[in-house]
C-alpha cells in the first residue's frame, strides 16, 4: 500500500452503526470518519447516542449492526484477543475522572502498564512522574491519594493515565465537566498540547462549546442517533444548520424539541 493510499484511509471510520436497548433505538446508521491526527468533537443532546457511540468503539458495548473501522481493519469482525488489541491503541478520559480511591496517584496513572505488564513497577512509577508533570503536575502529587486532590488537579491526573501508554487514539468524555471556565480552559490546552506531542487522533463528547471550539478540528453533531451535520470545529457556533445552531445558542425554539418522558 502506497503512503499516498495510507494516508487517504481514515483512522476511524464507522459506518451504518446501529445499537437499540428494548424498543428504544440510540444509534439508528451512524456514519463518522475521523482523519488520522486530527481531533473530531462530537455533539448532541442528552440521549442523543453520543456516549453509547464511545462505548461501542471502546467494546464496552456491542451494537447491532454497522462496522467500526480502525486503520482499515473491521475490529468487530475480529476474534476477541485481536479485537482487544487493537482497542489497546485507545486512551480513555472518563467523564468523572473514574479514579480509583484505593489507589495512589502514580499506581492510578500507572494503572494500564501495570495491568497489561507492559513494563516493571519501577519503571511504571517513573513513567507516571514524568507523564504527571506533561499536564502541570509535581512528581509528588503522585504519591497523593485522589481524595486529596481538587476537582482540577483529578482531571489532570485522569488525562495523565489517559496519555501513559502513549495511545494512538484518545477518547474524551465531557472533559471539562465539573471545571470552573478557567480550569476548563487549561484542561482544554492540556488536552490539545498531548494531542499532538502524541501525534494522536481524538474523539471527544462534549455538551461546552467552547471547548468544542478549542481542542476540535472536526465537529458533528448526532441527533437521535444519526449524525445530521458535519464540518470545521471552529465554525460550530455559525453552521448554517438549524440543529447544530439551535443547540449551540442554547435557543429554546427551533428543530429541536424536548421530549416528555411517558
Amino acid at each position: 500500500m502506497s503512503d499516498s493510499h495510507r494516508a487517504m484511509i481514515p483512522k476511524i471510520r464507522i459506518r451504518g452503526l446501529c445499537k437499540s436497548f428494548g424498543s428504544k433505538l440510540v444509534l439508528d446508521g451512524v456514519d463518522l470518519d475521523v482523519a488520522p491526527g486530527t481531533s473530531m468533537v462530537v455533539i448532541g443532546g442528552s440521549g442523543s447516542g453520543k456516549s453509547v457511540l464511545l462505548k461501542c468503539v471502546l467494546g464496552l458495548i456491542d451494537p447491532d449492526a454497522g462496522s467500526i473501522e480502525i486503520d482499515g481493519q473491521n475490529i468487530l469482525a475480529l476474534d476477541r484477543s485481536a479485537r482487544d488489541a487493537a482497542r489497546a491503541r485507545i486512551g480513555m478520559l472518563f467523564q468523572n475522572g473514574a479514579l480509583f480511591d484505593s489507589l495512589p496517584v502514580w499506581e492510578n496513572v500507572a494503572f494500564g502498564l501495570l495491568a497489561q505488564k507492559i513494563i516493571p513497577r519501577d519503571a511504571a512509577r517513573e513513567r507516571a512522574i514524568t507523564v504527571l508533570s506533561q499536564v502541570g503536575l509535581a512528581g509528588s502529587v503522585g504519591d497523593l491519594w485522589p481524595a486529596e486532590l481538587s476537582g482540577g488537579m483529578q482531571k489532570r491526573v485522569a488525562l495523565a493515565r489517559a496519555i501513559a501508554a502513549q495511545p494512538e487514539i484518545l477518547f474524551f468524555d465531557e472533559p471539562t465537566t465539573g471545571l470552573d471556565p478557567i480550569m476548563g480552559a487549561v484542561i482544554d490546552g492540556l488536552i490539545t498540547d498531548c494531542v499532538k506531542r502524541l501525534g494522536s487522533t481524538a474523539i471527544a463528547i462534549t455538551h461546552d462549546m467552547l471547548s468544542a471550539v478549542r481542542i476540535g478540528d472536526q465537529a458533528a453533531m448526532i441527533h437521535k442517533g444519526r449524525i445530521v451535520w458535519q464540518g470545521p470545529a471552529p465554525s460550530l457556533m455559525e453552521s448554517g444548520n438549524d440543529m447544530v445552531d439551535q443547540f449551540t445558542h442554547g435557543r429554546r425554539d427551533g428543530p429541536i424539541q424536548m421530549e416528555l418522558r411517558k
